[in-house]
């Protein structure tokens, strides 16, 4: 071989040796930014793991406060039963009272010395009290308002009257008495209300 092939021969070999460092520098590179490709793929799924668990929390947190709230309604809807289960009963016995009262009354003005119209007075004054007590044991309060100003919340006005002597809008005359359960009104009181000297209506709606 002469020297000019040899020398051929060997750029030939340098540039061969240098493509293959190329090679291998870029495969090196290559095995390089895998891993960084592999981290960032980690982190995303760790982001949308954490986005997940923040849903479901808020989720919980929001099942836990619907579920007070059914139960604080619950408790109230129980505890309005308890305390006004027996509305309808204490409406039925009213009219007794009514009666009791009325036979109470009619024997007012009579002779003392009527053997039976005493006796009857009695015997009815007991039982007219003997219910009230009764009642009163379930929070029933009868409504008596004669000399307190006219509420509509607690009254019925039947009529109106002069009244000197009286507050003007005041209960001068009580024709039915009311009664309430546990503070709420089972019957309002019918009663005559004292008219203003100028002829002013009441104010019903007060």
């Amino acid at each position: 071989m002469s020297a000019e092939e040899t020398r051929n021969q060997n750029v030939e070999d340098e540039l061969k040796e240098a493509s293959e460092e190329t090679a291998q520098a870029d495969a090196g590179a290559g095995e390089t930014s895998a891993p960084e490709g592999e981290s960032q793929g980690e982190l995303s799924e760790v982001e949308a793991l954490q986005a997940k668990l923040a849903e479901q929390k808020d989720q919980v947190l929001r099942t836990q406060a619907e579920m007070q709230n059914v139960r604080r309604r619950a408790e109230i809807d129980v505890e309005k039963a308890r305390k006004f289960a027996l509305e309808k009963f204490v409406k039925e016995l009213l009219p007794v009272a009514d009666s009791l009262e009325k036979a109470v009354e009619s024997t007012e003005g009579k002779a003392s010395s009527d053997d039976v119209v005493a006796s009857i007075r009695e015997g009815a004054e007991m039982t007219l009290n003997l219910l009230m007590n009764s009642l009163e044991k379930f929070n029933v309060k009868r409504v008596d308002p004669v000399g307190e100003p006219f509420d509509p919340q607690l009254h019925e006005a039947m009529s109106m009257v002069p009244a000197p002597d009286a507050e003007p809008n005041s209960v001068v005359a009580c024709i039915q008495k009311g009664y309430t359960l546990n503070e709420r009104l089972v019957r309002p009181a019918m009663v005559v209300v004292a008219r203003p000297e100028d002829g002013a209506k009441i104010d019903e709606q007060a």
